[in-house]
């Protein structure tokens, strides 16, 4: 997949790397109301604590917030509806497949613009136990270390 332009791109679900090991990645569309899009273009959009369920042979993105469009008015949105993702049908039964699985998560990893169009990109994420955490800032305070001894 190409690396996406730091100026296109929204959210980041930093924490996503820190609690999961990411196994598969997809691109998928979000189906956004008017005044969702104008809150998703002023980066008011937070994927924390985000998820994707799938329901009837639908994906959707769960529990992530949206602010409400300040000049919205009466038309504006609801901040944590369910929204859904615009996949193939074969990605969504290869989610669902994955999903019934025990340890794993389907998470939004990033939200971006391309051509004009709000993407996600959601991580097929295996839940990691305190001990792989603790062993990623290990690696992390070594590789660091390392790299200030060659570059002095």
């Amino acid at each position: 997949m190409k690396k996406q332009n730091n100026e296109n791109l929204i959210a980041q679900n930093k924490k996503a790397h820190h609690d999961y090991f990411i196994k598969d990645t997809y691109e998928a569309g979000i189906a956004l109301t008017g005044t969702e899009i104008k809150s998703v273009r002023a980066r008011r959009i937070n994927l924390r604590d985000g998820y994707v369920q799938i329901i009837n042979g639908s994906a959707y993105l769960e529990n992530v917030h949206i602010s409400e469009y300040k000049q919205g008015n009466r038309y504006n949105h609801e901040p944590l509806r369910q929204r859904q993702l615009l996949l193939h049908k074969k990605e969504i039964a290869r989610l669902a497949k994955e999903q019934e699985q025990r340890g794993i998560a389907i998470i939004p990893l990033k939200v971006y613009l391309k051509h004009g169009f709000a993407k996600v990109l959601i991580g097929v994420g295996q839940g990691k136990k305190k001990y792989d955490k603790r062993e990623t800032i290990k690696k992390r305070d070594q590789e660091r270390e390392l790299r200030r001894q060659y570059k002095v």
